[in-house]
């Protein structure tokens, strides 16, 4: 048909001329006659006298045009169709596309149970639901997403699909980050309004994933296949994926412009590295633009390194594991079965938990582990001393050899070993290093977008209500906030993400809300030993401690199988307190500095005001804790307020 109307725009100039000429003579001829003759457009070509046979050659010349292209389109039709039935003959006889077409099975039936899914105000997963038994082990590539969740298609279309997914050009809500936060709000952004369209940006390779099980429950797990699963039991004994949605949750990206209900759509492998805000669009890392209406910024933030790790060469660093990603976790679960010594640089949250769960590993395999850090004890900038010190002996009864007071001077690498050589002139020899010394927000798009960073808490610097601009928000470990009790702060904790994720998503739909909510965060040091905290703990903070006996079920273990929750946070987030009832037991004497921390409340003061609470082996009182730092009161004893959380009953 293309080549019939290119032949038709040449001859069309020679037929309007044709035509032209024609009426002129119609017109000489009535002038000669002495009157102007009309002749109807059915008798032009047998005109008066004067102009016959100029008409004649006129109708013999627009025959032989519309007969040639009628020949011509028909020879054209005829050959495209048998090219067609032989391109189609091909493809059909390709083995792979017969079974694709035999096995295909149509899902377009699927998406109404999706979408109540998607619709539910609370953004986080149910704990308990374990991911259907068609769920992967592994995200698959979205190429492989796409033929496996899209109804079978022409054959043509599949030789034609391209490798990867075709990037929208725009989208009303871009998630810059595939984190928890993202999740989080994109789960909000659909409860509040069903029919949008979210895209989410990720250079990692995996779909959204929840991070704290990457230190915990999967180094505790018997699978030997786990690093594959990625599945693991709470600790109360429920079994579920590091996921927080099976691939058939979302929708492909290049699906996303056509999706009648909207949907959520994940580009992973793909990094925003330019933002034009006034433009409203981002450029990624292959140079393709995305325009947006409302965009969320939760990069999260990238693990520090030691400058002496750093400077040592590649063959250190070559050994050395930022831990952060499911690639972190996968490559140091290889590591630790094939070496004889691993030692951990940092004595925070994510140090300690490592050294804990490497620790019970080493009683079989024989492996030795080695925690160092600065402080005095473990969590020394968390926990008062006194507490520290009970911690870290705990964490050397799992099998770890603690050293304090550690500054790395230097790591080399020698005769198949790694030396540190700390500066008060001790030296470390091991196989292997783990850095867990912090995480640096990445705040890498601030320069081209022209957003604010926060000079003392890092991070992008937002508003009470998570915005940066008017159309841009920011959550997670990147966003440095307004308290609207404690001031500016930034978090880096799995429930902060949930929380403000959260917020943010309800904002982008015109929600408006300031951040209320104070998140929670927690820490275990195996099954037996944890802690949830709230607000400002910081060790360099007046604390006040309260303390009982502890019993069986005064453990992070017995505590999920109670309240059949596995990710603490996540029972904890809609949870609020009204008018707690003190216990009536009598409150004994307060025995900080013994040797017996079973359980607690550790109180972290600031101007006589509660900012800060650690519940020590103490669950499911967060909303009691919430809420005395949301009153922010002083209390003249701390005693009083203990009874609150019934930490001396039975």
């Amino acid at each position: 048909m293309l080549k019939c109307r290119t032949v038709w725009k040449k001859l069309a100039p020679l037929a309007r001329a044709s035509s032209t000429l024609c009426r002129q003579n119609v017109r000489r001829a009535g002038l000669n006659n002495g009157r102007i003759v009309r002749a109807p457009a059915a008798q032009m070509s047998t005109g008066p006298a004067g102009g016959g046979g100029e008409n004649q050659i006129y109708v013999v010349l627009v025959g032989a045009v519309c007969l040639g292209g009628a020949a011509y389109a028909y020879h054209t039709l005829k050959g495209d169709q048998k090219r067609y039935e032989e391109r189609m003959a091909e493809l059909l006889s390709r083995p792979h596309l017969r079974g694709a077409e035999k096995t295909a099975v149509p899902t377009e039936s699927e998406p109404p149970a999706e979408e109540a899914t998607e619709t539910e105000a609370v953004p986080e997963p149910e704990p308990e639901a374990a991911p259907s038994p068609e769920e992967p082990s592994s995200p698959v590539p979205e190429a492989e997403a796409a033929s496996s969740s899209k109804t079978t298609e022409p054959l043509p279309a599949l030789e034609s699909t391209p490798a990867s997914p075709k990037v929208p050009s725009h989208t009303p809500y871009l998630l810059i980050g595939g984190g928890t936060a993202s999740f989080a709000a994109a789960r909000s952004i659909r409860a509040r309004d069903p029919g949008a369209k979210v895209l989410i940006v990720t250079d990692e390779p995996d779909l959204p994933y929840m991070r704290p099980p990457l230190s915990k429950e999967l180094w505790f797990s018997d699978d030997p296949s786990v690093t594959e699963t990625l599945r693991f039991k709470q600790w109360n004994g429920k079994e579920r994926s590091i996921y927080f949605q099976p691939p058939s949750f979302y929708i492909n990206p290049e699906d996303l412009d056509s999706a009648e209900n909207g949907g959520v759509a994940v580009l992973t492998g793909k990094k925003v590295i330019h933002m034009d805000v006034r433009g409203n669009k981002v450029k990624l890392d292959d140079n393709t633009e995305i325009s947006y209406d409302k965009c969320l910024i939760a990069t999260g933030g990238v693990p520090r390194n030691l400058q002496a790790i750093e400077r040592a060469g590649e063959e250190v660093m070559k050994r050395t594991t930022l831990f952060r990603k499911i690639e972190d976790f996968k490559s140091l679960e290889k590591v630790s079965r094939n070496i004889k010594s691993i030692t951990i640089i940092g004595g925070g949250f994510l140090g300690s938990e490592l050294a804990c769960a490497l620790g019970r590993r080493s009683t079989d395999s024989g492996l030795e582990v080695i925690q160092m850090y600065p402080e005095k004890g473990n969590m020394g900038k968390v926990l008062p001393e006194y507490l520290s010190n009970w911690t870290t002996e705990k964490v050397k009864k799992e099998g770890v050899k603690i050293i304090s007071e550690a500054l790395v001077k230097s790591v080399t690498c020698k005769d198949d070993k790694l030396e540190i050589q700390l500066k008060d002139g001790r030296l470390v020899k091991t196989d292997h290093i783990v850095a867990a010394v912090g995480l640096e927000p990445n705040v890498d798009l601030a320069k081209s977008a022209g957003l604010e960073v926060d000079s003392d808490f890092g991070g992008y610097r937002v508003n009470a209500e998570l915005q940066a601009r008017s159309n841009i928000w920011v959550a997670g470990d990147a966003a440095c906030f307004y308290d609207i009790r404690l001031g500016r702060r930034r978090v880096e904790h799995h429930d902060h993400a949930v929380v403000s994720g959260r917020l943010a998503g309800e904002n982008m739909t015109g929600a408006s809300k300031p951040y209320w909510h104070q998140s929670m965060f927690w820490s275990d040091l195996g099954p037996d030993v944890g802690y949830e905290a709230i607000g400002i703990v910081d060790s360099s903070l007046p604390t006040v401690g309260v303390f009982a006996k502890a019993t069986a079920k005064d453990t992070p273990k017995a505590a999920t199988e109670k309240s059949g929750t596995g990710i603490r946070s996540e029972s904890e987030t809609e949870d609020t307190a009204v008018s707690p009832v003190a216990s009536s037991t009598p409150t004994p004497a307060v025995e900080q500095h013994k040797d017996n921390y079973g359980k607690g409340v550790i109180f972290y003061l600031r101007d006589k005001v509660v900012v800060g609470i650690i519940l020590w082996n103490v669950f499911n009182r967060m909303p009691i804790a919430r809420k005395i730092i949301k009153d922010g009161e002083e209390h003249a004893d701390l005693n009083e307020v203990a009874k609150l959380f019934n930490i001396h009953e039975d």
